[in-house]
């Protein structure tokens, strides 16, 4: 109840402070390991990076299409977008065949089964759905699992259909789908970790700094979710890898200039960061990774500058409120 009211509040301001943050629904989720292949999150099972989850649709003739797709970042998530507030009670979200991009992840096996899509609110024409957490299981469960009395049947993988249309479905009034006397699924039996720490007095606050405020030593309290050091290619997912290197600093890139694809990756670096700090940025994190892969997968450079300048106008569109940290 606390993390939706927050989300609640998060909504609230962005809508009625920014113009930037138009019209538009997110639908939010996570990938985790299933372990013991229980189906279900337990306390042995830990989130995935680098995961492809697909989201399907069902028209009116039940032809069953694509209507987006996102890749999990360092922490699991995804989050995909839609311009408007179309209609999303008929679709489910579900791993990717083939998703798994890391070699060395033996928990890609076996995806588990799709989940539908909830509507948590919609004001202020926008929209927010979550999603149930999607499970992906290794070959074989871990040895330190208890042994149930029978063995547990692995979901069987969905096949996705192939992507017909890059629009999101036909618009319409969000109703959330309410079924008959549904039973209440069991709590999972993990634990979530400890929530990060708030950031200091700009979380609050409107404040958005730009890259060199960032760069500089005496503000180095507000690296909060993530370090200096961190690379780029554990945040911002495989595509970031392909282009940047694995080796490159969240740090060193704030320090990219004089080539489009750099610039991109300097604001939206800034655009996360202050996305992580004040809850009255114009953009959540999830936006932010959705618009930066975009760019990269649009193959066009007017795309890329686009992106870049955007991230740019919200990155010096308010006064930066650093305070220098305390030693």
């Amino acid at each position: 109840m606390k993390v939706f009211l927050f989300l609640l509040l998060v909504f609230i301001f962005v809508g009625l402070e920014f113009d930037v943050v138009q019209s538009g629904t997110m639908v939010t989720g996570a990938v985790f390991c299933d372990q013991c292949k229980d189906g279900q999150v337990s306390m042995f099972d830990y989130p995935l990076s680098g995961m492809k989850v697909s989201m399907v649709c069902s028209g009116s003739d039940g032809k069953m299409t694509t209507v987006g797709k996102d890749t999990t970042n360092m922490f699991g998530n995804y989050g995909i977008t839609f311009d408007g507030t179309p209609d999303l009670s008929t679709c489910f979200a579900q791993i990717s065949p083939n998703s798994n991009v890391d070699p060395s992840n033996k928990c890609g096996a076996i995806p588990g089964s799709p989940k539908s899509v909830k509507l948590m609110f919609s004001m202020f024409d926008m929209a927010m759905y979550t999603v149930d957490p999607l499970i992906s299981q290794p070959a074989q469960p871990m040895s330190s699992c208890s042994t149930p009395s029978s063995p547990p049947t692995s979901p069987s993988p969905v096949t996705l259909p192939p992507p017909t249309s890059s629009n999101p479905p036909p618009m319409g009034p969000i109703v959330p789908v309410t079924p008959s006397a549904p039973p209440k699924a069991p709590a999972p039996a993990f634990q979530l970790p400890p929530m990060i720490p708030l950031p200091p007095a700009p979380f609050l606050r409107s404040s958005a700094c730009s890259y060199d405020y960032w760069m500089k030593a005496e503000y180095k309290c507000y690296w909060r979710a993530v370090k200096p050091e961190t690379s780029v290619a554990e945040v911002f997912g495989p595509l970031a890898a392909q282009k940047y290197g694995s080796d490159i600093t969240l740090y060193a890139s704030l320090q990219g200039k004089g080539d489009p694809y750099k610039t991109l990756l300097r604001e939206s670096v800034t655009a996360l960061l202050n996305s992580w700090n004040s809850m009255r940025f114009p953009y959540f994190a999830p936006q932010v990774l959705h618009h930066f892969n975009k760019a990269l997968m649009s193959d066009s450079t007017s795309s890329v500058l686009q992106t870049a300048l955007k991230f740019r106008r919200v990155n010096t569109g308010s006064p930066c409120k650093f305070e220098t940290c305390k030693s």
